[in-house]
């Protein structure tokens, strides 16, 4: 039985993936910055939202609606600066937010959602992803198996299931990170120090997806 995707590729795929996953990025930046002064269970609140938008990503992409980005790329800029802003409006929101007493250890339901929905937002205005899906991942899709759709599926979800552990891991590692820098440091200069951080990756984003 001839199996769906050439399995030659699988390996130099998962490579490929999780080189880029442990490539910082607007996702991999914020998510450590929500750990370190929200918590574990608000990072993978976070956490939930990118991997629905990544899913989002995945699905326009097996059905071909990511060409549309080629055709107008006009587009694509519009997506990169959309992006771009949404972050310095998180990373504005973090520094009006800062000092609020808060327990991390139990965020209030609103946050959870509200951290879900930015992680959401952020990541189907995340041009990586875009580049990713237009770019990359056609070149593993192979004509003599499963039909491009079902493989752009399958290499698609094997791209989440890598997402997923790597951001759960930085989200573990963040909160740790968190927890110990909350004992030294007063609350407002750490969310001061996260807003912060959001604009640098706002900034590193805009430099690294330009033309």
């Amino acid at each position: 039985m001839a199996w769906p995707v050439d399995p030659t590729v699988i390996l130099p795929f998962l490579i490929a993936v999780l080189l880029i996953e442990l490539t910082p990025g607007p996702n991999m930046g914020w998510l450590a910055l929500v750990a370190m002064g929200q918590g574990r269970i608000a990072g993978f609140a976070a956490v939930a939202g990118v991997t629905l938008g990544l899913a989002v990503w995945m699905a326009a992409s097996a059905f071909g609606l990511t060409s549309i980005l080629l055709t107008w790329p006009w587009l694509f800029q519009l997506v990169r600066w959309v992006g771009v802003g949404f972050l310095f409006w998180l990373a504005w929101e973090a520094w009006a937010g800062a000092g609020r007493s808060s327990n991390p250890e139990a965020p209030a339901t609103e946050t959870l959602r509200g951290l879900f929905l930015r992680g959401l937002a952020g990541n189907l205005l995340n041009p990586k992803a875009a580049v990713f899906y237009i770019g990359l991942l056609p070149t593993f899709i192979r004509p003599d198996h499963a039909s491009p759709f079902a493989q752009a599926l399958i290499l698609g979800g094997l791209h989440v299931a890598v997402s997923v552990i790597v951001h759960s891991l930085i989200v573990l590692g963040g909160s740790t990170a968190g927890a110990l820098a909350l004992r030294r440091v007063e609350g407002l200069w750490t969310g001061r120090a996260m807003a912060l951080g959001i604009a640098l990756v706002a900034i590193w984003m805009a430099w690294s997806t330009r033309g």
